[in-house]
Order: C-alpha cells, then sequence, then structure tokens
C-alpha cells in the first residue's frame, strides 16, 4: 500500500514538473536582440502608464477624503502661485 501511494505522489509530482518545464515552450523567446529590446521596451512602458494610473488613483483617493473647506484652500493657493509665477515671468522679460 505504502509502495503504491508512493507512486503515485511521484506520477503527480513529474507531471506538475513536465507542465511546467520551460524548456517546453522556446516559442516566447525572442531570436534576436532588437526583438528582446522591443519586448523589454513594451514592459517598461507597460509598467510605467500602469504606475501613472495607479498615481493618479491614490492622488484622488487622497483628495476625496479631504474636507472640503481644504480642497478649496488648496485651489485657491495654487491658482495664485500661477498667477504670481505669470507675473514674475512678466517682469523679469
Amino acid at each position: 500500500m505504502k509502495i503504491k501511494t508512493f507512486c503515485h505522489v511521484l506520477l503527480l509530482f513529474l507531471a506538475i514538473q513536465l507542465t511546467s518545464c520551460g524548456s517546453k515552450n522556446p516559442a516566447n523567446t525572442p531570436e534576436t536582440v532588437e526583438e528582446a529590446e522591443s519586448a523589454m521596451a513594451k514592459k517598461a512602458k507597460k509598467d510605467a502608464k500602469s504606475a501613472k494610473k495607479a498615481k493618479k488613483e491614490a492622488y484622488k483617493r487622497y483628495w476625496s477624503m479631504q474636507s472640503k473647506s481644504a480642497r478649496k484652500s488648496i485651489k485657491k493657493n495654487n491658482k495664485r502661485q500661477k498667477r504670481r509665477a505669470k507675473h514674475l515671468k512678466k517682469s523679469q522679460r
């Protein structure tokens, strides 16, 4: 009985190993350096896009949790700073 169970476990383990073997599917590996670089560039672009989206959502979530007066105050301050920067830029010309 123990030998039979051991054989079943061994067969199950081999089946799992064969299905997860990386050499079984070489079509996913790029053949040239250019293909590898383009794949890496695509991945980097996708990661940057998802990071930017996550940052934007975190920003929105943070400001939605703030009080209305705090949001208005920040908005007024930003507007005032833009106006001041615009006037400073004109005066430096």
